[in-house]
């Protein structure tokens, strides 16, 4: 499995299944985003997640969905939202966990707030767990931390992205406890540094996480490729 990051929250995977290519993509923010790693046009998705409504989260999806045919997964809203767009979609909603051609996806909790740039309201903010590959990724969306955490670690997760940005989500030192509640192999910070406001020091925050956890830290440049698969086999 191939991550790339894009920026900002903004991730894409790129998985093979029964000799089947499948590109995921979550909160695909490109337009208009500062330190954004790639054009628009390098992403074919099959699939957009969305972890919430805010423009910085929802932002290409009606674009990459509508030129590429693909399925917009996200809460009930979020998809009620897209179908209204003439955008295929697929509702789910906290706790659900649905089957789709590349692997499943559940919805966690997430604590923050969610309306789509017009003002409609988004339902629930999530983050989500994807079972693909034979891996175990989450993607905290936008959050703070809360002890719940701890359940979803329970999952047994391979890979945690998380917000380090705070003022808006959580900062360094609570995604430094949350990584000691999920208790992923590999973690990688996002949600930073695309504005002033969220200016961080992710470096200093990946030592943290080696020295003061279990969990190897990866810090990605917007646009970096990771082989996720080659790099978990690795030795600590």
């Amino acid at each position: 499995m191939k991550l790339r990051y894009l920026g900002h929250s903004g991730v894409s995977l790129e998985v093979a299944v029964g000799g089947r290519g499948f590109e995921v993509v979550i909160d695909p923010f490109v337009t208009g985003n500062p330190k954004r790693g790639v054009e628009l046009a390098s992403l074919r998705p099959d699939y957009v997640l969305v972890t919430h409504a805010h423009g910085d989260h929802w932002g290409d999806t009606p674009a990459l969905a509508k030129e590429h045919g693909a399925t917009v997964v996200g809460t009930a809203e979020v998809a009620t939202y897209a179908g209204g767009l003439g955008l295929r979609s697929h509702g789910m909603n906290v706790g659900g966990r649905h089957e789709f051609g590349f692997g499943a996806v559940r919805l966690t909790p997430a604590w923050h707030s969610s309306s789509f740039p017009d003002g409609t309201y988004g339902g629930m903010p999530t983050g989500m767990v994807l079972e693909v590959g034979g891996l175990r990724l989450y993607h905290a969306g936008d959050t703070g931390l809360f002890s719940d955490m701890r359940l979803i670690g329970r999952l047994g997760l391979d890979v945690a992205l998380l917000p380090i940005g705070d003022n808006y989500t959580m900062g360094p030192d609570d995604a430094l406890e949350a990584v000691e509640l999920l208790e992923p192999r590999l973690v990688v910070p996002i949600h930073y540094d695309t504005f002033p406001l969220l200016k961080q020091d992710a470096a200093a925050f990946a030592r943290r996480v080696e020295s003061e956890t279990d969990a190897r830290c990866l810090v990605m440049r917007p646009g970096d490729e990771a082989d996720l698969e080659a790099l978990l086999a690795q030795p600590a």
